[in-house]
């Protein structure tokens, strides 16, 4: 247990919360209706007074934006649309000054088509660039094999001027990379170092658990030379520094997570599982095909994660990102009891172990929205749109999907304030505004003590103030009741005990915490009966050992 202690305390990343902006969507500083790296700079004050300790920083690389910057086409530029490198180095430095620390995202799965790399290596199967990428033989009429692309079609593009096809899990304009090469994985290594001179901290790997694929063998994700190559990556690049890596791996078990975060940092310090996310649809069905949540998975889910990894890696926490839908319009309740039920998800999730981290304008209640077809603008949704109604799905179910889990709910502008455009830009956005944005605003809650944003103040607090946050093991409590997740966190020197009411009903509580227990946070400006939670109700209560 000692070593546990010790551990948690040389890792900074343990003790921090990270917020993730979403650049396109978060502060636009020269009206073109794009956010930029500028935006983001004039809103470091926001971010220091909100308590977070490191940003992750979406893709800034220059790219085609085929897919909103997941498709990169310099690893060493930034995106004209959001600034330059000059104001990326800036952005480094200033961000240091109040200290919060920058995680880059990086895509090195595949590369934008327009990657100069892939300009040469469809020049000629002799290019020394050719085999940076994944290519088979074919002809025009017979693919490879029947392995699908994520957004709709073949996973297979041919190209006649080679007479060869290339692999690619996402868009046309996508191609995998072929990590098999040794070359490639050493430019791959230098250009990381080069991001590590300049000062980044960290690194947010997009789908990392798809590098070591095998498409003959219909393999995308964990294939057999994965953690080969990760350590290697580990040790070319990250251990180098005193830096935080995070793998996006929807493939991940408890058992791979093991491996993925070893406190030994041969690979990386966690991962982004996705298991708890996706509980609400249909199993063996596609995210769109939505399912109640069940809610008694949920809290076995989170036990085994907080129980399995404990001392032996480390959890990423979190309810929202770039690719998901806003977490109190989905499992919270985003009409009455929006500011409760924010509230009460933010405490569930930061008082267990772990990484918590922040998608903007979470810690403000933003909420889903509801637009017409033609005002979405993420590849994944169009193309879902089209595929199902080709396949006959009525248009209303088609809709209700998408405003389930449409990506786009995570996109709209950051709500700064009641002002035009909620005071994202000056122009007009690449995106509509969330119409509820005259109410649910930064402005708003600054100064509110009751607010959402100053609920996670406190609970980013907590975790640099009481050690148990970061260091306590995980109980799950009264496992099997309906509508009350509880839990406790307990070190050598206190315990913390979290109670929360997941839903709409006033209920008994199965956990009654003793009086020598203190209240740290609850979501009510009261702390009511302790035999009762009210609607979406949560607390923390601590106490010494």
């Amino acid at each position: 247990m000692e070593n546990i202690k010790q551990n948690n305390q040389k890792k900074w990343w343990k003790n921090i919360v990270v917020y993730q902006i979403y650049p396109r969507s978060f502060a636009d500083s020269n009206g073109d209706g794009i956010g930029d790296l500028q935006g983001i700079i004039s809103k470091l004050d926001y971010l220091e007074q909100l308590g977070i300790g490191a940003i992750w920083l979406s893709p800034v690389c220059k790219s085609p934006q085929d897919d909103n910057g997941y498709d990169i086409s310099d690893y060493q530029d930034i995106d004209p649309m959001f600034g330059s490198l000059e104001d990326m180095e800036r952005l480094i430095a200033e961000a240091d000054k109040h200290q919060i620390r920058i995680i880059m995202d990086l895509v090195l799965n595949h590369s934008s088509d327009e990657h100069r790399w892939f300009q040469e290596a469809k020049k000629s199967r002799e290019n020394p660039y050719h085999d940076y990428y994944i290519w088979r033989d074919g002809t025009e009429e017979v693919v490879p094999n029947d392995m699908k692309a994520a957004f709709g079609g073949s996973a297979w593009e041919w190209v006649p001027q080679i007479g060869q096809y290339y692999f690619h899990q996402f868009s046309v304009k996508q191609p995998d990379l072929n990590w098999e090469n040794p070359k490639l994985r050493r430019e791959i290594y230098d250009m990381i170092n080069w991001w590590i001179e300049k000062g980044v901290k960290g690194f947010r790997l997009d789908v990392i658990d798809q590098i070591a694929k095998e498409p003959d063998r219909h393999i995308t994700n964990n294939g057999p030379r994965l953690h080969e190559f990760l350590r290697e990556l580990s040790k070319e690049t990250f251990q180098r520094a005193d830096l935080v890596t995070v793998g996006e791996a929807w493939g991940a078990t408890t058992k791979l997570a093991k491996l993925y975060s070893n406190p030994d940092n041969s690979e990386l310090s966690m991962v982004f599982q996705f298991e708890h996310i996706c509980l609400d649809q249909i199993k063996g069905k596609e995210k769109w095909d939505l399912a109640p949540l069940p809610f008694i998975e949920l809290k076995r889910v989170f036990a085994r994660w907080q129980k399995e990894l404990y001392g032996q890696g480390w959890n990423s926490l979190f309810w929202n990102n770039h690719d998901l839908p806003r977490i109190v319009s989905r499992w919270g309740n985003d009409e009455k009891y929006r500011v409760e039920s924010a509230k009460m998800l933010a405490i569930l999730l930061h008082g267990m172990q772990g990484t918590p981290y922040i998608y903007q304008g979470e810690e403000l209640g933003m909420t889903n929205v509801k637009f017409k077809i033609d005002e979405y603008r993420d590849i994944e949704t169009r193309n879902l749109y089209q595929e199902r109604l080709e396949k006959g799905y009525a248009k209303e179910d088609i809709m209700r999907s998408i405003y389930a889990k449409s990506r786009d709910n995570a996109r709209t502008p950051m709500q700064w304030n009641d002002e035009k455009y909620a005071g994202f830009t000056q122009g007009t956005p690449w995106i509509g505004v969330n119409p509820n944005y005259r109410e649910i605003n930064a402005a708003n809650q600054i100064q509110d003590k009751e607010s959402i944003f100053s609920c996670y103040q406190t609970l980013i607090r907590l975790r640099k103030e009481y050690p148990v946050f970061v260091d306590g093991e995980f109980e799950l409590l009264a496992e099997k009741d309906p509508a009350l997740f509880a839990y406790t966190r307990t070190n050598a020197d206190a315990q913390v005990l979290v109670i929360c009411n997941f839903f709409e009903k006033t209920i008994d509580c199965a956990i009654e915490p003793d009086r020598s227990m203190q209240l740290l946070v609850s979501n009510y400006n009261d702390e009511g009966q302790r035999k009762t939670l009210r609607p979406y109700e949560a607390r923390i209560y601590y106490k010494l050992r």
